[in-house]
């Protein structure tokens, strides 16, 4: 027995002065083919890292007027089918209350086949077409029927792809893109993320090809906008109704409201309501 426990003492001697690096640190490591054993990132870890980034579930479960202004900041990223990814930042977002709202699709909770994914769980993709030819994406949020558009993105990685995917759906000999025109509008970051109506009723939270990761300085309240939304016409009180939000400052969004953004610069502050 005493011998026993000698070579217990050993070992454990053994272990508390060990040289093998914890489990932590050899996440980092990935020997090169060359024999070069310093630190370098693993494929699978970044893989796994990158995957958990991504907005989950509760994120996308706000009230709409809520999810469309904290969706500013965040990134929509686009894996195209040759791998590449498409970053986008987001600028500009339109909330659309369901029911109530007699601007929304879903107005009167009427429910067709087509706004179906406005009545699904929060953070599945409604996208439309417009005019026969254009797309438009949305994400469902809290609220039947309920959900909200993103107007505008500012491209942060793939820009070439982007302008590759806009051109070909121009007609005829076209100038450049510049960086501010590719995504400034709904139907055109559909066109630069290569969006169309295959995407509509996905899920945000699970899909491989499309999905938002948290961006990295989130906008306080007095960086963002709340103004009318575009293209409203003849709907009443929810023509006026202050349900577009842009970050201000940001030459990437569709449409400024130079008199409502003169008015907050003369008061020092601005509403969202």
């Amino acid at each position: 027995m005493p011998r026993k426990r000698k070579l217990l003492t050993q070992l454990s001697a053994l272990q508390s002065t060990s040289s093998f690096p914890p489990f932590d640190a050899l996440e980092n490591l990935n020997p090169a083919p060359d024999g070069d054993s310093s630190p370098k990132s693993s494929k699978y870890f970044v893989i796994e890292k990158k995957n958990s980034s991504r907005l989950e579930a509760d994120f996308f479960n706000q009230p709409c007027i809520s999810l469309a202004k904290s969706f500013l900041g965040q990134i929509v990223v686009r894996k195209l089918p040759d791998g590449r990814e498409l970053w986008g930042r987001i600028v500009e977002t339109e909330a659309y209350l369901g029911g109530e709202d007699e601007a929304s699709h879903s107005k009167g909770g009427k429910q067709t086949q087509r706004n179906a994914a406005m009545f699904m769980k929060p953070g599945t993709l409604y996208v439309y077409q417009i005019y026969g030819i254009y797309f438009c994406m949305n994400v469902s949020s809290q609220g039947e029927g309920a959900a909200v558009l993103l107007r505008s993105l500012e491209p942060l990685r793939g820009l070439d792809a982007m302008r590759e995917l806009r051109s070909a759906s121009r007609k005829g000999p076209t100038k450049p893109l510049k960086d501010w025109q590719l995504c400034n509008g709904p139907s055109k970051l559909c066109q630069a993320f290569g969006i169309d109506k295959a995407f509509d009723q996905r899920d945000l939270t699970e899909d491989a090809a499309i999905w938002m990761v948290p961006g990295h300085d989130p906008p306080g309240e007095q960086d963002v906008v709340a103004t009318t939304r575009i293209g409203v016409g003849n709907r009443g009180e929810w023509s006026q109704k202050p349900l577009r939000f842009y970050l201000r400052g940001n030459k990437f969004v569709s449409v400024v409201d130079k008199k409502l953004e003169r008015e907050m610069a003369a008061t020092g502050h601005l509403s969202c309501s």
